[in-house]
């Protein structure tokens, strides 16, 4: 599902969408930026020029295996006559084009583009629109970035805070009195990569040996999801291992929890997606 944002350039308030990872900017709210009361004719005089269909063109052709080009060609050579007219609708159905799209609806609806079309277009508008809008738009990616990362890092935190609590219990209830320091170290890896396969479906050696250029462990690279997952998980075993469950069993368990849970959450952040368009 597509998400929805909001900035604001030069006193317009622009509406973005992300959606399968890329942006896409509401040029209906761009060109009220120049025209409030028909903002369609601003978007309709940016796309007969022949610079505007040449430029959107070429990122179809790169970006869009579907595109035609014939079609193309042929609004290529009648672009800048008088009397040619071009609109996001005929532009689409012609040619087949996925950089610009129209979205119905009273609030949100409109002409949207690809950032790198609506850049072009802001440029179109004015030099300093076009600044401010590319200025805005990285604020925004900057914030998204810093959020994801914060909220990343504090649950990477809870599951070291969980480990502690897991480890611990492995220390009580499945290390011997008399060990070698090595042979501990063993018994916890053992039990931490219980964790990797009922969650991941590998152990630590086995992502390491699928992914040998990368640097860290198979937790460095968890989604938010994951980590979630993977702190309540340790929380667990080490319940489990204080009510002597065998380590079968809890491999069991734990996995039955880790599909559980990954689906709940995943359900869940589909439906804030939802909620937010």
């Amino acid at each position: 599902m597509a998400k929805k944002e909001t900035i604001v350039v030069k006193g317009t308030e622009i509406v973005l969408i992300s959606k399968e990872k890329e942006d896409y900017i509401s040029l209906t709210d761009m060109a009220k930026h120049k025209d409030t009361m028909e903002p369609s004719l601003v978007i309709s005089h940016w796309m007969s020029t022949r610079y505007t269909v040449d430029f959107m063109g070429i990122w179809e052709t790169i970006n869009n295996p579907d595109f035609k080009p014939t079609e193309f060609s042929r609004f290529k050579m009648e672009s800048g006559s008088n009397g040619f007219i071009l609109t996001p609708k005929r532009w689409t159905d012609t040619t087949n084009a996925i950089g610009i799209f129209s979205k119905s609806g009273r609030y949100g609806g409109g002409t949207f583009a690809h950032r790198d079309i609506a850049f072009e277009f802001g440029s179109w508008l004015s030099a300093e629109f076009k600044f401010y809008l590319i200025k805005e738009f990285q604020r925004l990616k900057e914030e998204e970035t810093k959020t994801k990362s914060i909220e990343w890092n504090l649950q990477r935190t809870l599951s070291k805070i969980n480990y502690r609590i897991h480890t611990d219990a492995i220390k009580d209830e499945l290390i011997p009195k008399e060990v070698t320091k090595e042979q501990a170290k063993f018994i916890y890896a053992d039990e931490a990569d219980l964790l990797n396969v009922a969650l991941f479906g590998m152990t630590a050696k086995e992502w390491r040996d699928v992914n040998p250029n990368d640097k860290g462990n198979i937790r460095d690279y968890a989604t938010l999801e994951q980590l979630v997952v993977l702190s309540n998980m340790e929380s667990i075993n080490a319940l489990l291992i204080r009510q002597g469950l065998p380590q079968g069993e809890r491999l069991v368990q734990l996995n039955s929890t880790a599909i559980t849970q990954m689906r709940s959450l995943v359900q869940n952040n589909n439906l804030q997606k939802r909620l937010m368009m």
